[in-house]
């Protein structure tokens, strides 16, 4: 394998197709007479520069759900308006990061690991001080757009600057840092609103970016060598126009459609969108044909664990994005909770993620695909618990009474989240797993954002006509039939165990130093 820190020295480092959005193992096409490998003794400075990316991206996720009351209080923003500051941020990440990762290969891993963060830090600040809600929209969905510019370039880098037997702690570490990101996303978000430092209330978890942003930009040109393949796949603009005006055109009206009295314009926009998307698949299949690089090769579709890990991811990132949000606005304003307290609150459901996580890949190892299957199937128990906790006590509920069920839905999350991607991956061509992956991951961003209008317009509809403890019940409702459809799809996953694996261990630290996670978690 030859990997060098820049591309003059000819050698070869992988293509753009090996390293889109948060491929599984990304492969090497080794040139013939190889030389001998040079690896940037930077390296492991540069190691948390990368890894702090990887967090923020994360952070800004989650930590929404805990401001959005003080967002929807402070800016007197409308639930349309609020679902929009939760899901613009995941739509513009989903729409990008294929085409970011294009672009990486094209011009340079670090040129657009550092646009992506400045990109990211100006739309923090924006956000920061944003006067309205109309200005807070915008710079989310800048946010996802920087995100989208950066994340595709870690793993990337992170393959292409260490050593192969230096990766398996590489990527145990970049693991906890995803699953450090999720949770803090709650936890740290509410403390800093808690603190309301200079009382900016809200506002410091945008701006706390901006410092970060500019020294992580700083060390990334002084450590990160720059790097790039020989060849890359040339952008597929068409194609992520098409995708990505589509997707809009059949989101916008789940968001706004409700606090409208659905308008003549959200049924033709459901019609455009069907279009668009209609569209977009006949251009994937003429450019494919002739030779092109599309940005989704319908080929793909012919394998039938692609198709399930598509709907797997569906179902189940579709009731991730929206349980966050909904359970959030009813601890904050049915239970009256503070923001810290609300954010502490899920500090089960992210302890267990992150355990359950960690022995999620020597599981696979032993038992394949069936694994993800118990993962659902405890996130389904999980869901159903947390709709019996707040039908019988509403607005009585308690923290004790929510961690049990909150702990279970975060050990399903553990076992589906990081493994979905590796599971569809090990049956789908070599020759196929960057797109597939980078599809699947894309997916999952989407599916976050229709969970979050679809579920949220429940919610919102409800809480206005029936208070917010039938509006919760409607909301786990939707949840437990997103879940239960993910776990019903998860059956339809091929059940080989995944060849080559080492056999699993017990001891955690074992698990740990041989962990490849979190693979289509971002």
């Amino acid at each position: 394998m030859t990997l060098t820190a820049s591309h003059p020295t000819g050698t070869r480092t992988p293509s753009s197709g090996q390293t889109s959005a948060i491929a599984a193992g990304p492969q090497v096409t080794t040139a013939s007479a190889p030389a001998a490998p040079v690896y940037d003794p930077r390296r492991w400075k540069a190691l948390p520069v990368v890894l702090t990316a990887t967090f923020m991206s994360l952070f800004d996720i989650f930590v929404v759900n805990v401001a959005a009351p003080s967002i929807q209080h402070d800016l007197h923003a409308s639930s349309s308006i609020l679902e929009l500051v939760v899901a613009g941020y995941s739509f513009s990440y989903a729409a990008g990061l294929v085409t970011g990762a294009r672009l990486g290969d094209l011009v340079g891993r670090r040129r657009m690991f550092t646009i992506g963060l400045a990109t990211f830090a100006v739309a923090s600040f924006f956000a920061g001080i944003s006067p309205n809600s109309a200005v807070l929209v915008a710079a989310r969905l800048a946010q996802g757009f920087g995100a989208a510019a950066m994340i595709p370039q870690v793993l990337a880098l992170l393959t292409a600057n260490f050593k192969p037997e230096e990766r398996p702690r590489v990527f145990a570490l970049f693991g906890v840092t995803v699953g450090l990101g999720t949770v803090a996303g709650q936890i740290l978000g509410g403390v800093l609103l808690q603190l309301n430092i200079f009382g900016w209330g809200w506002r410091p978890i945008f701006l706390v970016n901006v410092p970060i942003g500019i020294v992580a930009i700083i060390l990334a040109r002084r450590l990160i060598p720059e790097s790039r393949p020989d060849a890359a796949d040339r952008l597929d603009p068409l194609g992520v126009v098409l995708l990505t005006a589509g997707v809009g055109a059949l989101t916008a009206p789940l968001v706004l459609g409700q606090a409208q009295n659905w308008p003549i314009w959200t049924w033709i926009s459901f019609v455009v969108g069907s279009a668009l998307v209609a569209t977009f698949v006949w251009w994937e299949h003429r450019l494919g044909g002739r030779g092109g690089h599309p940005l989704l090769p319908l080929s793909l579709f012919e394998h039938r664990a692609f198709n399930s890990g598509l709907l797997v991811n569906l179902g189940f990132f579709a009731f991730f994005g929206s349980v966050l949000l909904t359970l959030t606005l009813f601890l904050q304003e049915g239970l009256h909770y503070s923001p810290m307290r609300a954010g502490l609150t899920f500090a089960p459901l992210g302890v267990a993620f992150a355990l359950s996580s960690l022995k999620g890949r020597s599981l696979h190892a032993r038992y394949g695909t069936a694994i993800i299957s118990v993962g659902a199937a405890a996130a389904l128990v999980g869901v159903v618990g947390l709709t019996v906790v707040v039908t019988v006590s509403g607005l009585s509920a308690t923290a004790l009474e929510l961690s049990p069920v909150l702990a279970m839905i975060g050990i399903g999350n553990g076992l589906v989240i990081p493994l979905i991607v590796q599971g569809v991956l090990q049956s789908v061509p070599s020759q196929s797993t960057g797109a597939a992956s980078g599809m699947l991951t894309t997916t999952q961003q989407f599916a976050m954002v229709l969970g979050i209008a679809g579920v949220g317009t429940l919610f919102f509809a409800r809480e206005a006509t029936s208070g917010i403890v039938s509006a919760l019940q409607f909301g786990l409702f939707a949840d437990i039939a997103l879940v239960a459809f993910a776990l019903g799809m998860t059956f339809l996953l091929p059940r080989a165990k995944p060849a080559g694996v080492p056999a699993p261990v017990d001891d955690m630290d074992d698990d740990l130093l041989d962990l490849h996670p979190f693979e289509g978690a971002l």
